[in-house]
């Protein structure tokens, strides 16, 4: 078992730099690549008529006058030893993990990713509970009672789910639940502060995540489940006299959470590393959020930032996944 899970780490290590370093490339080399020279990158940064002397100032501060290859060793560099900035008439230090400086605002890119991650993690965490729960609720009866009516009112809601988008979704549960009916606060605030005024804020959001999400998990469930009933265990099972609540979720439920873990440990990797639209519907200042001023600005270390902590979150939710599965299925330590 502590075999596999150092390679699984191993794996995981090198993915994350593989990750960087296409990430890198692409902001970094295809400009380059695509005509534009040092001199344009940096001027992007300075204001308007800049002179020589800014241009090549800038260029020198950031680093654009060097070599890719050199600039993304002093970017790994900088995430594993720190590294030390000039920017411009003081030099400053930027302890481990540093992901650099904004281009634009001058601030260090990981104390605004960190100071940003608990309202990301508070949404993420919510709605999955949220999702899990029905999702896996509402698949289950289904495929307790197939063609029903509530199979089919289930699977509506799930189509309907799965096909609004976030922007539309978002908005009505606006509506609804800040105007309509106002009950729920506008303004994030902090679980440590007030935990109750806390899942007020951002319970309109949690839902509208959940309803995209539990679509996913219900017709999942559902198809799952319909496979397991059929199965020579379920039939034993029954034969041997146990409860059919027993034999529904100790046997059936539990087969059919398999292909569910993989999908909850990608989603929830993938949303700890920003619910870009929902957090821009509902105003929430989180990781999605500093995401989309760094694409607007074209901030470079922002967006690297991003990325590498969403890739992070990513690679650990597989690996936690992958274990999972060693765990239960001996089997699979040996791949």
């Amino acid at each position: 078992m502590i075999s596999y899970i150092l390679r699984r780490t191993f794996a995981a290590v090198i993915l994350l730099l593989v990750v960087s370093a296409v990430t890198f490339a692409i902001f970094f080399l295809l400009p380059r690549l695509a005509g534009q020279t040092a001199d344009q990158l940096a001027q992007q940064y300075i204001g308007k008529s800049p002179s020589k002397a800014d241009i090549a100032a800038v260029k020198h501060n950031l680093g654009l006058d060097q070599p890719v290859y050199i600039q993304y060793w002093h970017f790994i560099k900088g995430i594993v030893a720190g590294a030390t900035y000039d920017l411009g008439p003081t030099t400053v230090h930027c302890s481990a993990p540093c992901f650099g400086y904004s281009f634009k605002t001058h601030q260090a890119v990981w104390p605004e990713l960190t100071s940003r991650l608990p309202i990301t993690l508070s949404l993420a965490i919510g709605a999955a509970v949220l999702w899990l729960v029905s999702g896996v609720v509402a698949g289950v009866i289904s495929a307790l009672r197939p063609r029903s009516f509530l199979d089919r009112t289930f699977m509506g809601v799930a189509l309907a789910g799965v096909s609004l988008p976030m922007f539309f979704t978002g908005n009505l549960a606006i509506l609804l639940f800040r105007y309509k009916l106002p009950i729920f606060g506008e303004d994030y605030v902090p679980f440590t502060t007030n935990p109750s005024q806390w899942a007020n804020t951002l319970f309109p959001a949690w839902c509208s995540l959940a309803l995209l999400y539990s679509a996913i998990y219900a017709r999942l469930t559902r198809s799952g489940m319909l496979e397991t009933m059929n199965e020579d265990f379920i039939r034993t099972a029954r034969a041997k006299g146990l409860r059919e609540k027993r034999v529904v979720f100790r046997h059936g439920l539990r087969a059919a959470l398999t292909p569910i873990i993989t999908v909850f440990g990608m989603d929830i990797g993938l949303l700890l590393g920003g619910a870009v639209i929902t957090e821009s519907v509902f105003s929430l200042p989180g990781i999605g959020q500093y995401a989309v001023q760094g694409i607007t600005d074209n901030d470079l270390p922002k967006i690297l930032g991003v990325t590498m902590l969403a890739a992070f979150f990513v690679v650990i939710a597989n690996l936690l996944v992958d274990v999972v599965y060693a765990a239960a299925d001996p089997r699979v330590r040996l791949s």
